[in-house]
């Protein structure tokens, strides 16, 4: 069967609550969103895409999307399917293209977005985001893949015990206390970073 432009979908929340009534919200929503929801889950296997769009049933983070099931054109699927972006390992990581930042290896990771890191108190020169860029621009970020979900590539770099006990020097100039005192006291190694093409 040809791919229709939009798909008539039934959304409702998956969020574990003892007991809720979440509202059944029906609309159109365009192929191509859709199948970015199941890119984030999937990548682009065009083999389990076709079988969520048959079956008719997709869960995404907290919402649940359901729809009259139906066996797509192969060479359609294949076609919208490189509309995406695929993952390219040649791309440099660029510092003004990345928007979020996850500092990993403690019991909790600590997420970082650009606008909140880059925020300065009124008497700052240098914002934390700032610092965390040069530290990070110092070495090679390795490359990790495309996210579908957060539309960007992905970065992993390592930190030295000497650059992670800067960054966590440095937090003090982060505005908000909750994150500042999680970079203070979470065991990081690692930085995963986004960056949109």
């Amino acid at each position: 069967m040809a791919l229709p432009e939009t798909v008539r979908v039934k959304l409702s929340s998956e969020a574990a609550e003892a007991i809720s009534i979440t509202p059944v919200v029906v609309q159109e929503l365009p192929l191509r969103e859709l199948v970015e929801h199941m890119l984030g889950i999937t990548g682009k296997d065009e083999a389990r895409i076709r079988e969520i769009l048959v079956r008719g049933v997709l869960v995404s983070g907290a919402s649940r999307f359901r729809w009259q099931g139906w066996a797509p054109d192969a060479d359609g699927l294949r076609e919208l399917l490189a509309t995406f972006p695929d993952p390219d390992p040649t791309r440099p990581f660029a510092t003004e293209r990345c928007v979020r930042a996850i500092l990993r290896g403690g019991r909790q990771a600590v997420e970082i977005p650009r606008e909140i890191g880059a925020r300065k108190g009124l008497f700052q020169r240098e914002s934390f985001w700032g610092l965390l860029m040069e530290v990070v621009a110092a070495s090679p970020a390795s490359y990790a893949g495309y996210s579908y979900r957060e539309r960007a590539d992905r970065f992993l770099r390592d930190f030295t015990h000497s650059e992670t006990e800067r960054l966590r020097g440095a937090s003090g100039a982060v505005r908000y206390s909750t994150l500042r005192e999680r970079i203070q006291s979470a065991g990081f190694v690692q930085a995963e970073l986004y960056v949109t093409r």
